[in-house]
């Protein structure tokens, strides 16, 4: 964050996106998207969710402005709305990822000894 402090408004909102991201399924959507626009059956396919499951995900994802929807005839396409979510994922991948290598470079043993 920066070094401005934030409303209790603005933290209501920030908090609001990061619980969004909280569940692994939308995660699982948007990287499913991040190739492009996609109908939801292949969502289904490629999430391995249910139709209902990844329908409502979608929802949520569209009601956050992650998401945007177009209609063509019966099928209805999603798109990520907001590329920037995915600057937000690497950042926390790339910490993650650093934490637990150091988590297991502490298993490795030493040489030496």
């Amino acid at each position: 964050m920066k070094n401005r402090p934030l409303s209790d408004d603005a933290l209501a909102l920030v908090a609001r996106r990061f619980a969004v991201l909280s569940e692994p399924m939308r995660l699982r959507l948007l990287q499913a998207l991040a190739g492009g626009e996609k109908p939801v059956n292949a969502l289904v396919e490629l999430t391995g969710g249910t139709q209902a499951n990844v329908s409502r995900h979608l929802q949520t994802l569209t009601e956050a402005h992650l998401l945007k929807r177009r209609k063509e005839g019966l099928q209805v396409f999603y798109a990520v709305a907001d590329p920037s979510i995915f600057q937000l994922c690497e950042l926390v991948c790339g910490s993650l990822e650093k934490r637990l290598a150091q988590q297991a470079e502490a298993f490795e043993p030493k040489s030496g000894r």
